[in-house]
């Protein structure tokens, strides 16, 4: 016999569309298998009933033959020898007549009996386990959303505990359902084969039997074919016992698995995360936005495929393409008070899709896998490899810190960090080196701290800013703490978010800049800090001051424009943009400090606002020169000099790099 196709059962649990998919295939046979077996009812009923018409009807040919000596024929004479030739048929038709009963009741028992068993038992009992199944799909989808909309912050712990005990009893049915549903699929392979042939032989039999009592009309050689295809009815019949006790046997297995398999987030308090992956796959919800401030959740099965977010909804046969992940960005983002939500966003700094996970240890995965991704390691020859390198070698690298004081107690390099250097092929953030640009560690100390916020402690802040009143984050003061906001000749505000900072060797070139932006984004992405706080970032004539709109009070401060040597926008991700200052120590020296932002504008504007800003300075002392570029700039109507939102490009012809005023003037 050739083989039966099956279902596995170790992935009746998974419920992955792949399994759905195979699963609407053994659904579609099921139900094609159920309208055959009806249509082949109706025609063995027809023969049956032709059959019971034929005993009728010799029945009633014998009495109509014996009726003929009854008749009143007025021309009767000599019709004795044709009474009596009708008498004996009448007797032959007596005997056929016995015989296509028997042939009738024949029929019944081994042809018409089995189809109809065959319908009402096995082909009802899978469309129950159908409809089961299906019940316990919508009640487990129903315990999923039920569970996925629980608070983040101030849960119910108890309320948490029977969601989780309600998850869990649901998967377990649907579990068991799919189970059952899954095992009568497959015994059905094999009872349909047996269906179709049993009633045949019944059907064979009883016109071989019919005919043997009239007349041998059917060879041995008949009889000899169907003791045959009664021994292969045998043998499936011994294949489908055996297949039975195997599935009975997995069955028990699987269902015998602990409780934490069926629970979510079972392991929250120390989850194991791979970091190394550089493909994922499982369900998470998607949102969508149905109106102006309206949005719903769908759970749907996402998996990556090279450098694609795949999404396939159930029962489709393949997926759809969702978002390209190559040099996108991802991060864990609190969405509509929901736990394990993270949004990637495109190349371009255009807000993309936002998922939300069911575990903690589902969403750092994801959100390490996108990671990776987006990296292009895929297209190496070893990805596994190169993803677990670059891991290591940023966990070598980078040692975050939270608060200036400690970047003072660790301004020296920490000894334990060894040395390392990531390939450029295999990081796509960094732009392409040259030959001439100088090694890592001649631009940044190896292990050198990372600083992921900017607050200033009350004692910095108190020094820089002498006051206690809020100042507007839009540069406007309510007094006159920061006189030159008014005397200002240029006044440009930007919307950034602060990434990082930390300290350099040299401010002789622009790849300094690069090298913390590479290092800094490395950081964020191996300790999963991805929440970053919006501000801005204002450029006037004499200074940059950065003004956190959340808590102001806490996170103004600001830099002369003389103190900034060296100011960059990333060549590829044009909304990163970085500047070095040189800050004078108490020990006389000079210390210098690279500062790293993400603008919602280009960073280049950034730029030419510096720079600006610097060309400002250096012509003040000569009023025609300041006269002639002030007719550059536009004036607004309260007098205040602004850039405009596209400036034209330096004598380079690339706004994106600029000097410091040591070496521009």
């Amino acid at each position: 016999m050739p083989a039966v196709d099956k279902l596995l059962l170790e992935e009746a649990l998974q419920d992955s569309p792949q399994t759905r998919s195979l699963l609407s295939v053994f659904e579609e046979d099921a139900g094609t298998l159920t309208d055959y077996t009806n249509q082949l009812l109706q025609a063995m009923q027809r023969v049956y009933g032709a059959q019971n018409e034929m005993c009728l009807a010799t029945q009633q040919l014998s009495k109509q033959l014996l009726g003929y000596e009854k008749q009143n024929f007025a021309l009767g004479k000599g019709d004795e020898e044709v009474i009596s030739t009708l008498h004996y048929f009448s007797k032959v038709v007596d005997e056929l007549n016995v015989l296509h009963t028997e042939l009738a009741k024949q029929l019944a028992d081994t042809m018409v009996l089995p189809i109809i068993q065959f319908r009402e038992k096995d082909l009802t009992e899978v469309s129950t386990l159908k409809d089961l199944f299906g019940l316990a799909s919508n009640e487990h989808d129903l315990s999923m959303a039920k569970y996925s909309r629980l608070p983040k912050k101030k849960e119910n712990e108890k309320v948490k505990t029977e969601v989780g005990k309600e998850v869990a009893a649901a998967r377990r049915k649907q579990h068991l359902s799919s189970l059952q549903y899954y095992c009568a699929l497959n015994a059905l392979q094999y009872r349909k084969r047996m269906a179709m042939m049993e009633p045949m032989i019944g059907f064979a039999h009883g016109q071989i039997n019919f005919f043997k009592k009239g007349a041998e009309m059917f060879s041995k050689r008949m009889d000899s074919f169907l003791s045959s295809v009664a021994d292969m009815v045998q043998s499936i019949q011994v294949e489908l016992e055996a297949e039975a006790e195997k599935m009975r046997v997995s069955q028990q297995e699987l269902l015998s698995v602990d409780e934490s398999v069926y629970t979510p987030d079972s392991d929250v308090a120390e989850p194991q995360i791979n970091r190394n992956l550089i493909q994922k796959a499982g369900y998470l919800n998607l949102r969508n936005k149905t109106g102006l401030v309206t949005t719903t959740w769908e759970r749907l099965y996402f998996f990556t495929q090279g450098g694609n977010l795949m999404c396939q909804p159930r029962g489709a046969v393949a997926g759809g393409l969702i978002q390209d992940l190559d040099n996108c960005s991802v991060m864990a983002v609190d969405c509509e008070d929901r736990r394990y939500c993270f949004q990637i966003t495109t190349p371009n700094g255009k807000s993309g899709i936002i998922l939300q996970a069911e575990s903690r240890k589902e969403n750092e995965e994801w959100i390490c896998a996108i990671n990776n991704i987006s990296r292009q390691i895929y297209l190496t020859d070893n990805p596994e490899a190169v993803a677990i390198k670059l891991n290591q070698t940023a966990l070598q690298a980078v040692t975050p810190i939270t608060s200036f004081g400690k970047k003072q107690e660790s301004s020296c390099p920490s000894q334990n960090l060894k040395n390392s250097e990531m390939e450029n092929e295999n990081d796509k953030i960094v732009p392409k080196a040259t030959a001439s640009i100088p090694e890592a560690e001649e631009l940044i100390a190896p292990g050198t701290p990372i600083q992921f916020d900017i607050v200033l402690p009350a004692t910095e802040f108190l020094d820089q800013n002498r006051g206690s009143r809020r100042t507007n984050p839009f540069g406007e003061t309510e007094d006159e703490s920061f006189p030159e906001a008014e005397d200002s000749l240029l006044q440009q505000m930007f919307i950034v978010r602060f990434l990082g900072s930390m300290a350099v060797k040299t401010d002789s070139t622009t790849e300094v800049i690069y090298e913390a932006m590479r290092q800094v984004l490395a950081a964020r992405a191996i300790h999963n800090i991805f929440r970053m706080t919006e501000s801005h970032l204002m450029v006037t004539s004499q200074s940059l001051r950065y003004i956190n709109c959340m808590i102001c009070c806490l996170s103004f401060f600001q830099f002369e424009l003389t103190s900034v040597t060296q100011f960059a926008a990333h060549q590829e991700n044009k909304r990163l943009v970085g500047f070095v200052i040189r800050v004078p120590e108490s020990t006389g020296e000079e210390s210098l400090s690279t500062y790293i932002f993400e603008s919602n504008s280009e960073g280049e504007k950034i730029c030419y606002a510096i720079n600006l800003g610097k060309e400002i300075i250096e012509v003040q002392k000569d009023p025609e020169a300041l006269a002639q570029l002030m007719l550059s700039i536009p004036l607004t109507n309260d007098g205040k000099y602004v850039l405009l939102n596209d400036q034209p490009d330096d004598n380079d012809g690339n706004p994106s790099e600029h000097r410091g005023a040591e070496s521009e003037a």
